[in-house]
């Protein structure tokens, strides 16, 4: 089955808007639920994330090492390669919003795009989520990975709830 999960960050794990000032970048803007999901996922597969973003790399750091997940600098063009490495492809899961992640997606075994993703993203996304990046998606593909997974149950704030959430 699948080890693990890879995910974007810009348009994924946040909205992917560019929150441009005087000074260049000043901030980007993260969901409140992901890392919820993520923190649940992390007992079953290994996480890691990638971005292309050099100018924001010291935000998205910050929020990867807040959640103590590891972060890898991938730019577009080298991402097939990177993410092929990372071991079987059938065992990955990838969850991206652009063109350069649809092309990977027919190479994983399960890839995910956000809601609002790039249309050829969606087109060859195994499962679309129906919230958007930095909304709550990527807790949708953890329910979703989970429901997979057959594991039924959610931890959140050291509260251990066993029930199955429905997918929305």
């Amino acid at each position: 089955m699948y080890k693990h999960f890879i995910l974007d960050v810009d348009g994924v794990l946040n909205d992917g808007v560019l929150y441009w000032g005087a000074n260049g970048k000043p901030f980007k803007a993260f969901g409140n639920y992901d890392h919820d999901g993520l923190k649940v996922l992390r007992n079953h597969l290994s996480i890691e994330f990638i971005s292309a973003d050099e100018i924001g790399w010291g935000i998205t750091q910050s929020r990867c090492d807040h959640m103590k997940l590891p972060l890898t600098l991938v730019k577009e063009s080298n991402r097939m390669e990177y993410i092929l490495s990372r071991g079987n492809p059938a065992e990955i899961i990838f969850m991206g919003d652009g063109p350069y992640d649809a092309k990977i997606f027919p190479h994983v075994g399960l890839s995910i795009a956000p809601a609002q993703a790039w249309r050829t993203a969606i087109q060859h996304a195994d499962y679309i989520t129906p919230r958007r990046g930095g909304d709550g998606a990527v807790m949708d593909a953890c329910v979703y990975i989970l429901d997979k997974l057959e594991i039924e149950y959610l931890k959140i704030s050291k509260l251990l709830l066993c029930f199955k959430l429905p997918l929305l």
